[in-house]
């Protein structure tokens, strides 16, 4: 009787066994390939990867190969449900036609705040996805992504290059996620904020580089909460194009302004190119309101004409930044007010004394500023300018605890300063002769107060 059941128990065991290998060999993961595609980088296979997309499988996969497209794969979100295309870092797209490759549309018209969704949103069109995947452009009007109504869209591991925009953000879309992703060559932007209604987006661990009119840009609309973390951003500016940078924040026709932005631990830097600035903030908007709550923390910036520009901008704080190789200078403020610089590093290094890092000024100047405290800066080697720290046109400035050194000419430039206080700085030029040099220089200006500085 044992022996039976022992007979009976092995058999059961073997049974199952093979029914669930039969129903897995069965039922592999689809991918676009079982819908038509060739990926041969000839074949159109534009209508087999629509195929898949609105089959609504969830999960679609591209295999390693080339799959051409020529025309825009709209991904209807409340249609085709919870979607993400995954390629593993081996499947490539390339865009043939004008357009993005991929438009993701959704219908969220709410905030972030969860009384404000409805339930489809939830239900079909939350986090879209893509994921290792390269996009490439064979038009001169193709993009990458594009999205709007999303909630939640995620990118990953995704490279996009020579298209015209990367990533596009365009009407009204809610906390978007962008990491680990290699922006890298395009015509236009690599994440363009273009007149969006957008809060809460994330940009983590990118390279984007060598995108000729931009890096990051946003203009107008209504965006707030940007963290930009962990980057490389470079090369984003084209000598033939218009004043780009490589973090371009343009509040001037928004209707809403753009504010609450951190740019923290990234390396921002290149090229030398008129107009060119790493971090620009236009912050004033169409009605003349100056946005700002913008930190700009730990980051290394070199090699542009203006390594930080700021312009009509409130409530920004600089703190922790190495600044080297500002052509025209290294940190430019203009009508700007409650500005926070901190101990940042603003340094000539002879170890970069190759190539045209000789022309470059540096320094430091605030012009028609108000309300701004500066401590604990570090300024070397200034050249060509009047001063290493100039303020002109300023009121209620405070400039405390400063290391201004060998800069050129003199080291602290008031001219017509009102209301401001300088003390316990060191102020030292050891490298030119004493008479031809001044440690602070006063034009015009009333009501200051100069004390505790060493100047020499």
């Amino acid at each position: 009787m044992a022996k039976r059941c022992f007979i009976g128990c092995a058999i059961l065991v073997i049974a199952v066994w093979g029914h669930c290998r039969e129903t897995t060999a069965a039922e592999p993961p689809k991918t676009i390939r079982d819908f038509g595609a060739k990926g041969d980088g000839q074949a159109d296979d534009t209508e087999a990867i629509e195929q898949a997309v609105n089959a609504g499988i969830g999960d679609v996969r591209f295999p390693r190969g080339v799959y051409r497209v020529t025309r825009t794969i709209v991904i209807d979100l409340d249609r085709v449900g919870p979607i993400a295309l995954i390629a593993e870092g081996t499947g490539r797209v390339v865009m043939a036609g004008p357009g993005p490759a991929f438009r993701f549309v959704g219908t969220h018209e709410g905030t972030a705040g969860p009384q404000t969704f409805k339930p489809e949103v939830w239900q079909r069109q939350r986090s879209p996805m893509v994921d290792g995947l390269e996009i490439v452009g064979d038009h001169p009007e193709a993009c990458g992504l594009e999205a709007t109504g999303t909630m939640q869209w995620t990118i990953t591991r995704t490279v996009i290059r020579k298209t015209l925009h990367a990533i596009h953000l365009v009407k009204r879309n809610r906390n978007v996620m962008i990491s680990d992703c290699h922006l890298y060559e395009n015509a236009g932007t690599g994440v363009f904020f273009d007149d969006v209604n957008l809060h809460q987006t994330n940009i983590t661990g990118c390279h984007i580089s060598y995108n000729r009119a931009g890096g990051i840009v946003c203009r107008g609309g209504d965006v707030r909460n940007i963290h930009i973390a962990g980057c490389d951003i470079e090369g984003n500016m084209a000598p033939d194009g218009p004043p780009s940078a490589n973090v371009l924040i343009d509040a001037t026709n928004s209707p809403a302004g753009i504010a609450e932005i951190a740019i923290t631990g990234c390396t921002i830097q290149h090229a030398n190119v008129p107009g060119a600035a790493n971090i620009r903030f236009l912050g004033a908007d169409a009605k003349d309101r100056r946005w700002g709550h913008f930190t700009i923390t730990g980051n290394v910036l070199s090699d542009v004409e203006w390594n930080i520009e700021l312009r009509k901008a409130r409530g920004v704080t600089l703190v922790g930044n190495t600044f080297w190789m500002g052509f025209a200078g290294d940190l430019l403020a203009e009508d700007c007010s409650n500005l926070v610089i901190g101990p940042n590093n603003f340094d000539r290094n002879p170890a970069y004394s190759y190539g045209r890092s000789l022309e470059a000024k540096g320094g430091v100047t605030l012009r028609d500023c108000r309300d701004c405290t500066l401590t604990g800066l570090h300024l070397n080697g200034v050249h060509g300018t009047p001063a290493g720290l100039i303020l002109q046109n300023c009121t209620r400035c405070l400039v405390a605890q400063c290391t201004i050194l060998d800069c050129e000419n003199a080291g602290v430039l008031w001219d017509n300063v009102t209301d401001s206080r300088l003390t316990g700085c060191l102020i030292r030029n050891d490298v030119v002769d004493p008479s031809q040099w001044t440690a602070i220089r006063v034009q015009g200006g009333k009501g200051n107060m100069i004390e505790g500085a060493t100047p020499r």
